[in-house]
């Protein structure tokens, strides 16, 4: 989970067997019990929408804004015989899709590049997950460290 500004506000690596859905109730309970003073408005993609939006909303009275593609949907068409596909409707398809900036949603994909970047990160073998969890904080200490030491020597040299 990050801020706007792709900074992280916690982490939770889960086992394969628990969705996303679930695990991110689990991350988003201990992030309240840890800061409940914290007032989120929560972005989340299109798989988040039913049961665990309401959830959110009722249970720890967060606001939950779904961003999905406009295309995201798009599964076929019906044609009458004999008319053929245009080029607007080719492009919905999977496979078919150009790039589109999605409103928020690269915040998060910012994020995950950025921990790419570090090589400890680029493969998962790790036995426990609290140790992917900790690499995962130091990369993003390390990112923030190097924020704050570049943002100090700007103004010391404009001093």
């Amino acid at each position: 989970m990050v801020d706007t500004l792709g900074l992280l506000l916690r982490v939770k690596v889960l086992p394969a067997n628990i969705t996303d859905r679930e695990g991110s109730q689990q991350l988003l309970q201990e992030l309240r019990q840890n800061q409940p003073q914290m007032k989120l408005h929560l972005f989340a993609d299109g798989g988040y929408t039913g049961k665990w939006e309401g959830w959110v909303k009722t249970t720890l009275g967060y606001t939950v804004e779904i961003v999905q593609r406009s295309d995201a949907n798009t599964r076929g068409y019906w044609l009458p015989e004999g008319q053929k596909l245009t080029e607007e409707q080719i492009k919905t398809f999977r496979g078919h899709r150009g790039f589109v900036v999605i409103k928020k949603r690269w915040v998060v994909e910012r994020s995950f590049a950025w921990l790419s970047f570090d090589r400890r990160l680029n493969r998962e073998y790790d036995l426990l997950p609290e140790t992917t969890e900790a690499f995962i904080q130091l990369s993003f200490i390390r990112r923030m460290i190097r924020r704050l030491a570049a943002l100090a020597q700007q103004n010391a040299v404009s001093t």
